[in-house]
């Protein structure tokens, strides 16, 4: 039954290494940059994962000091920051970000584009029911954005707007595009 129960003076190490362990944490993340949650990059996710796991380990472990894991948890953050910079270096951005798919193209879906994104026919039509499309001929694009969004052009008559323009150029495996308004 030892393995259920533990001596009080242990329990209040563990709550006081957790209660810094968290403290550390806010100040730390309070101190990186912000960034969208709802939408992380892998290196976003990455250093929430190593976070969490330095935060828990230090405060169960016995082996683990409070100083140990804090300066794992400066450091990881601070990699962090690094990395985020770094995404603004045009070979390093393209490790850390996805490109940009063009899922439906002049009304047509492109399968080999949703393969490479891991999406199914069903994924997309579901993200498109939820947008209030009901027919794939009436878009003209439909953008898998870097962050996982969709973005959803309807048909028009003109030449689309500059940041879908944009888009389109930034995307991978997608060959036409139109014209600048340059």
């Amino acid at each position: 039954m030892s393995w259920l129960t533990s001596p009080w003076p242990d329990l209040a190490v563990v709550a006081a290494k957790a209660g810094l362990m968290y403290v550390t944490a806010l100040v730390c993340l309070r101190l990186a940059q912000r960034r969208t949650l709802a939408q992380w990059t892998i290196i976003d996710f990455a250093a929430a994962v190593a976070v969490g796991a330095i935060v828990g380990r230090t405060a169960i472990a016995e082996s683990q000091s409070y100083a140990t894991g804090a300066v794992a948890l400066v450091s990881i953050v601070a990699a962090h920051r690094v990395a985020s910079l770094l995404r603004f270096q045009p070979l390093l951005g393209k490790l850390a970000d996805y490109r940009i798919r063009v899922l439906v193209a002049d009304g047509k879906v492109r399968r080999g584009q949703l393969r490479s994104c891991g999406l199914t026919d069903n994924d997309l039509y579901a993200e498109l029911r939820q947008r209030g499309v009901f027919d794939i001929a009436q878009l003209q694009y439909v953008l898998y954005e870097a962050k996982g969004g969709l973005t959803v052009v309807p048909r028009q008559t003109t030449s689309p707007a500059p940041l879908v323009s944009e888009g389109l150029r930034a995307s991978v495996g997608y060959q036409k595009f139109p014209p600048s308004r340059d």
